[in-house]
């Protein structure tokens, strides 16, 4: 396998089920060696902004709904299942896990992508909190908090593969 194959197969989905992020930003020549949180995220982040408003949009549909029906199949992403399973999302009471629904269909029907927040650290409160607080937000506003949420998973994740630097 060729060190790009290599790159993209570890790192290809730092950004959920998006590896364009990956081949681009290897590709563009900005991965400088030794790899460190820092130097991969900035360069993921760069190219993350640069791409079109459409393909981020992808990547923000990439995401699953949070304790959502991918989650209940079994069907998470490794990160995710362990992202959410560290904000205690896979031990909902029923009424928990009926609050969380409804919301994720009215924010979805409102957005057009699912709610997005780095539940690291967070627990299920704090998530519910921030998804009623967020559900209000323009769809500019909301699309760009999206989008930073899903660069702080990214640094997030990167940071379990990588020293800081």
């Amino acid at each position: 396998m060729s060190a790009r194959a290599d790159f993209i197969e570890k790192f290809g989905g730092i950004f959920e089920h998006s590896p364009f992020i990956a081949e681009r930003a290897y590709d563009s020549g900005n991965i400088l060696v030794p790899l460190t949180v820092r130097g991969v995220h900035a360069a993921f982040v760069a190219i993350f902004r640069a791409a079109s408003e459409a393909e981020r949009l992808g990547v923000l549909r990439a995401h699953p709904d949070l304790a959502g029906r991918l989650a209940i199949a079994g069907e998470l992403t490794e990160d995710s299942r362990k992202e959410q399973a560290g904000a205690g999302l896979d031990r909902l009471s029923p009424q928990e896990h009926a609050r969380f629904t409804a919301l994720n269909t009215a924010y979805v029907e409102k957005f057009g992508f699912p709610f997005i927040i780095a539940v690291k650290g967070l627990g299920k409160d704090d998530i519910l909190a921030a998804f009623e607080r967020r559900i209000h937000n323009p769809r500019e506003g909301e699309f760009a908090t999206a989008c930073a949420e899903v660069e702080k998973i990214a640094a997030l994740r990167l940071s379990g593969l990588l020293p800081p630097g």
